[in-house]
């Protein structure tokens, strides 16, 4: 008898589903692609699945990002969508939210179409976020409604926006869509050139400081036009511990406020930019030890609903230059979850079951959609994570064009072995 296509029992796993609220070692059946059976002792033809064993791995559901940037179309350089898909398989993500800060921007219906046949026939699936304003230049409000009815999944401009008035008609513009709007939480005018957070680290650089209260200014100006409008609101890439207070603060208010913050902020702070690794350079920048663990307790209480990849990938020759001078970013889909494992689960820092919720469940949630469970009779969306088994970072080995990461050339341990 030959193994069915997409059939498979996981013998003796540790499985992780937030939506349960379940982390035990178990057994696990799938039968062409879905969830038959969970628990210990089932019956199955053994000569008609293939046996995976789980000593030491994990299962769980198929990881999730909320917004990343594609190279494709505009800068095919750092990125082919291909190329992309394949950096979200390697590291166990079976869905992404696509920024619009592509060349030509998705501010129309047109652009959309587009990207949605290129990514058609892809393995992993892509969301699309549509422009807030026309060109992103934050001057001329998109067609909110065109863009809602092509399906995108919402809207931002992916930079920070000082025109509190336009702010606010884009919110009540959007408001009747029921789509979350992300917002990039920064006073453009405080931040000026700032390329580190603004401490005495940034003195002893010598590198123009980037003060907190940017972030937590723009954090507080948005929650009172939330206030305002009711409109749905995502804010990214929190970095600050008084940004964690503000959000936590407002949540308690009831407003429709969610979440996230960008991985590195929850395993680096400033101090490791003495390196002057341009792979560093992040916006907003990594912030204090204080602001770090206030983004972890943000996890772990739920104020800080989901963690991003923000993948953002550069050419090396790009990246190839001074601190100061270096573009913000860095590709990440490969790396979070074994080096979020490896220092905050193994360090007993967070459960893995909130790791898990934050990287799965939240991100879906975040976007009004359903959330990835490993229930009897659900698609089996999952992956097989192996938390001992190190590998060397290296252009070589990363399925990414680009390879701007502060963790290149090191070794790190946590593989994804099985994507379904």
């Amino acid at each position: 008898m030959t193994v069915k296509p997409n059939s498979r029992i996981y013998r003796q796993v540790r499985i992780l589903d937030p939506v349960c609220a379940v982390d035990n070692v178990t057994d696990v059946l799938v039968i062409d692609g879905k969830i038959e059976q969970v628990g210990n002792n089932l019956g199955y033809d053994a000569e008609s699945v293939g046996v995976m064993e789980g000593d030491n791995l994990i299962l769980g559901p198929g990881l999730v990002d909320i917004y990343s940037s594609s190279g494709e179309p505009g800068y095919e350089e750092r990125e082919t969508l291909e190329s992309l898909a394949g950096a979200m398989e390697a590291g166990g993500f079976s869905r992404t939210a696509i920024l619009p800060n592509t060349i030509p921007v998705m501010d129309n219906p047109a652009t959309c179409a587009f990207l949605e046949a290129r990514v058609r026939d892809l393995s992993p699936r892509f969301y699309l976020w549509g422009a807030l304003t026309n060109g992103l230049k934050g001057e001329v409000i998109a067609e909110l409604a065109s863009l809602a009815e092509a399906g995108v999944v919402g809207f931002t401009d992916n930079m920070p926006c000082d025109n509190l008035l336009l702010l606010r008609r884009m919110l009540e513009y959007a408001h009747p869509f029921d789509l979350p709007v992300a917002l990039s939480p920064s006073n453009v005018q405080l931040r000026g050139a700032g390329v580190i957070r603004e401490n005495s680290t940034s003195v002893r650089l010598g590198l123009m400081g980037c003060p907190a209260e940017s972030e937590t200014i723009a954090i507080a100006s948005i929650v009172e036009l939330v206030a305002l409008t009711k409109t749905k609101v995502h804010l990214m890439r929190v970095s600050t511990e008084r940004g964690v207070k503000l959000i936590e603060r407002a949540k308690e208010e009831g407003l429709p406020i969610t979440a996230s913050v960008n991985w590195h902020h929850l395993l680096l702070n400033s101090e490791a930019v003495e390196s002057y690794d341009p792979n560093l350079k992040l916006e907003p920048p990594l912030g204090a030890e204080n602001d770090r663990l206030a983004l972890i307790e943000g996890i772990k209480n739920g104020v800080i609903d989901a963690i991003a990849v923000d993948h953002t990938p550069y050419t090396y020759e790009e990246n190839t230059v001074a601190f100061a001078q270096s573009p913000p970013g860095a590709i990440g889909y490969e790396l979070i979850l074994p080096l979020l494992w490896e220092n905050l689960v193994d360090t007993g820092q967070i459960s893995a079951l909130k790791l898990w919720e934050a990287l799965s469940v939240n991100p879906l949630r975040c976007l009004n959609q359903k959330p990835i469970s490993l229930q009897q009779g659900e698609k089996a969306e999952l992956i097989l994570f192996s938390p001992g088994q190190c590998w060397q970072v290296t252009p070589h080995s990363l399925q990414s064009l680009s390879s701007n990461t502060y963790w290149l050339n090191q070794e790190i341990r946590g593989k994804i072995k099985v994507r379904q």
